[in-house]
């Protein structure tokens, strides 16, 4: 079978569903309905099924975050000084709580690799689906590259073999971890899992030795800005400061709305998913209470809020490293992997999503004999390679990926929403706790969340613009015209119309 069609023919009307390759129904080739080819199109594009439980996801779900709680938060001090940045930081909080009950349902109606996208194809239709889809993608090809120069920046402050933060180091963290996801999903989780609980165990080490030191005054040693209005010693910048510490805020929990991703690897994704969502949304917001409180009470808020590694910091108040000080500056590297690692699973299964279903080229799904989908591993890697390798600038690269994080966080609830009312009587296996009320709550701080990006980083919102954009317009005209209707996720939408069609 090749990877292209033979014949040509006119494009059907936009949104209409399509095959590529040799399946059925491709609107820019005017192929015939045949479910064998349909078969064997998706049959070199699955995935291995059932390899994943609910430990493995949860773990999944705190791996995508963890290395937030070891850095970057902390910035969030420097925009907002400990009472704007908590103030955010439960914002955030709430808006992933929110969002992740919703998703919780949604994964629940559709557990397919296509996670945001393929709710919002259905909610929002084909244009709908690309701008979710596309807006996960951003996140999680960037957020990989800007965290393998933190791992950089730690293995050379460590002086681990004499290494130095380059492309040496970079290179080795992207053939080493993308060949672990190559070997097999099951054995990428636990590995994921390993690492993810390192990280998890020290940072409860961190919080008793940090505790231990804790003194009220570290909370409100920034001065205040006197021209800032509402400025005092809680919100040195003054109410302004809230909204600028958003994007600083999300750190304690950016990517845990990944763990859907791993829907058609799940045992029982209808029941499973749901629960390890809550499992992992649980403990994250645990650890960036802790976190939190323990780094800025230790050491005080002006120490720690623009250095690259605040929990090493908040232990040193002398600047003399201790036992404790180096046993969390190493943790803090396996917290940075397991991030690495498993956004790097995240990546590659939203990008095989979007490729079997015809928004992106298709040749990009087909999966290995061990059911891996190593185009989709190794195309983003190597993008993620180069852009770290090219700039090493891991704080703009992961300014870019919030920018698109929030709008998919938008778009996904705005789909909870939009079948709720659309669609009341679809089967739901997991209903979530406040219906439309929960999932409006996680629209309208994820529109904020937007917003303030611009706050902190115009540079990285309009590059992150830019690269939305030039997808759009790839959209727009070429793959539109070329969608796989036996996707999954295309079916799952397509079925809707057909009821809707029936009613009419």
């Amino acid at each position: 079978m090749t990877e292209q069609s033979q014949s040509a023919g006119s494009p059907a009307p936009e949104g209409t569903p399509a095959h590529g390759d040799t399946a059925r129904g491709d609107t820019a080739r005017g192929n015939t309905a045949r479910p064998d080819q349909d078969a064997a199109y998706l049959e070199r594009r699955t995935l291995r099924r059932g390899s994943a439980g609910p430990l493995l996801l949860t773990g999944l779900g705190v791996a995508y975050v963890v290395s937030g709680d070891y850095s970057g938060w902390n910035a969030g001090l420097a925009e907002g000084g400990v009472g704007g940045l908590a103030v955010a930081a439960v914002l955030m909080g709430l808006m992933y709580t929110c969002m992740v009950f919703a998703l919780a349902e949604l994964s629940a109606i559709l557990p397919t690799a296509g996670g945001g996208y393929g709710f919002a194809r259905r909610a929002l239709g084909p244009w709908g689906g690309f701008l979710t889809g596309t807006a996960i993608l951003i996140e999680y090809v960037l957020a990989p590259a800007a965290i393998v120069c933190f791992i950089g920046d730690y293995v050379a402050s460590l002086g681990l073999f004499g290494l130095e933060s380059g492309w040496p180091v970079y290179l080795v963290c992207f053939a080493l971890f993308i060949g672990v996801h190559l070997w097999g999903v099951g054995e990428a989780l636990r590995f994921s899992l390993v690492v993810t609980t390192i990280a998890v165990a020290a940072l409860l080490v961190f919080v008793a030795g940090a505790l231990s030191d804790f003194h009220t005054s570290g909370l409100t040693d920034i001065p205040p800005d006197r021209d800032a209005p509402g400025a005092s010693p809680w919100l040195p910048f003054g109410v302004l400061g809230i909204w600028a510490a958003f994007p600083f805020g999300m750190w304690f929990f950016l990517g845990v709305e990944g763990v859907p991703l791993a829907a058609e690897e799940t045992r029982d994704p209808a029941r499973t998913l749901p629960r390890a969502m809550a499992g992992s949304m649980g403990i994250l917001l645990l650890l960036a209470v802790l976190t939190f409180v323990s780094a800025t009470g230790a050491r005080g808020a002006a120490a720690i809020q623009d250095v690259g590694n605040p929990l090493v910091e908040a232990l040193q108040p002398g600047g003399e490293a201790t036992t404790l000080s180096r046993i969390v500056n190493y943790a803090g590297l396996a917290g940075l992997v397991a991030s690495f690692f498993s956004l790097i699973f995240a990546g590659s299964r939203q990008l095989f999503a979007l490729s079997r279903a015809g928004y992106l080229p298709r040749f990009l799904s087909l999966t290995s004999r061990r059911k891996a989908p190593y185009l989709g591993l190794l195309l983003p890697g190597a993008v993620g390679f180069a852009l770290a390798a090219g700039s090493g600038d891991g704080a703009t690269m992961l300014n870019i990926a919030v920018f698109g994080a929030t709008i998919s966080y938008a778009l996904m609830s705005l789909s909870h929403i939009v079948l709720r009312r659309r669609e009341p009587g679809l089967e739901r296996p997991y209903r979530t706790p406040g219906g439309v009320l929960t999932s409006s709550v996680a629209f309208v701080l994820a529109l904020a969340a937007l917003v303030a990006t611009f706050l902190v980083d115009v540079r990285a919102a309009l590059i992150a613009l830019a690269v939305y954009a030039a997808a759009l317009a790839y959209f727009a005209l070429y793959s539109r015209h070329r969608l796989v209707a036996a996707a999954p996720e295309e079916e799952f939408a397509a079925l809707a119309k057909a009821e809707e069609d029936l009613r009419d």
